[in-house]
């Protein structure tokens, strides 16, 4: 594999998982761990054996010839607190990239948090230069909430962009019935479906903010934070809904037909804050370009 690499100029993934390490090293270190005065805990030489094992992979893969910045190196664990001491040991030791994941994670909400606890600190640190969010899925799930759930790590801390970010509030007493909640999970659909039109069109959309509120109490606050907001109607408050565009409000909807203007609204902040590309080669405006790749997908 590594010589066909080689020929095609392409780069590897040397990955170690503990749960397949390889046993004759494992052995060796535990014995010779064993003969010290002062033996290191079992879990300690296992992450010395995951670092050590893809170490010395990564040495052989040169040897046939495999560029040093053609190696990317993983360690997979699926202890939080093992996955981190691995990676801030391994990041020290060699200059190789690194793929970060939390192998076994689970499913659900569980495989999320795990795996952003890992993650999250390692990538703070500066640790990591790929990523991957191995989630169990559901019967009948789909694979791709995994990127979903990475994108927005990523996305979360200031990392990296992808889509506009949705804020909204948790819902409580002050807010009335679940018409906020829809309305959030409506826009964010309607970001999310967008975007593939959105990235060809408008450069930087990815880095907006929108807001969806759920009263008056934190609701104009966080709305004049976010580049377009929303405070919808909560517990005794007038049935109104200001909006606020970069800070100032703008407008104040009514009615049944909130969400769609507010949909409108955001479409709208979309086309004139983050202009068309400028045009295709060959004369085709960026705007058509945008649909014929669209079409060929």
């Amino acid at each position: 594999m590594i010589e066909f690499a080689c020929r095609y100029g392409k780069p590897v993934r040397i990955g170690v998982n503990w749960g397949s390490l390889d046993p004759e090293l494992l052995v060796r270190m535990m014995d010779e761990n064993g003969r010290l005065p002062e033996p290191k805990d079992a879990a300690v030489v296992t992450r010395e054996a995951l670092i050590a094992s893809a170490l010395q992979s990564a040495a052989q893969a040169e040897e046939l010839g495999l560029a040093h910045d053609q190696i990317v190196l993983s360690c997979k664990v699926s202890g939080v607190q093992d996955l981190i001491a691995v990676y801030r040991d391994l990041a020290q030791r060699c200059d190789y990239a690194l793929h970060l994941g939390l192998t076994e994670a689970g499913m659900g909400s569980k495989g999320i948090v795990a795996s952003t606890a890992a993650m999250a600190v390692l990538l703070q640190e500066g640790i990591g230069d790929t990523i991957r969010i191995s989630l169990t899925p559901e019967p009948g799930g789909e694979r791709s909430r995994e990127v979903i759930v990475a994108q927005e790590l990523l996305q979360t801390m200031g990392l990296r962009s992808f889509a506009p970010l949705v804020i909204a509030c948790p819902g409580c007493g002050r807010t009335t019935s679940t018409f906020f909640q829809v309305l959030a999970d409506r826009i964010q659909s309607y970001l999310r479906a967008q975007m593939p039109v959105w990235r060809a069109r408008h450069p930087g959309v990815e880095t907006m903010h929108v807001a969806v509120m759920g009263c008056v109490v934190n609701g104009p606050g966080e709305s004049k934070h976010a580049n377009v907001g929303i405070s919808l109607p909560g517990s005794g408050e007038n049935p109104v809904a200001p909006v606020y565009v970069d800070g100032v409000k703008t407008v104040t909807l009514k009615g049944e037909n909130i969400a769609l203007e507010f949909q409108n609204i955001v479409e709208q902040y979309v086309s004139d804050h983050y202009p068309l590309k400028p045009r295709a080669t060959g004369g085709q405006p960026a705007e058509e370009a945008g649909h014929a790749d669209l079409a060929k997908t």
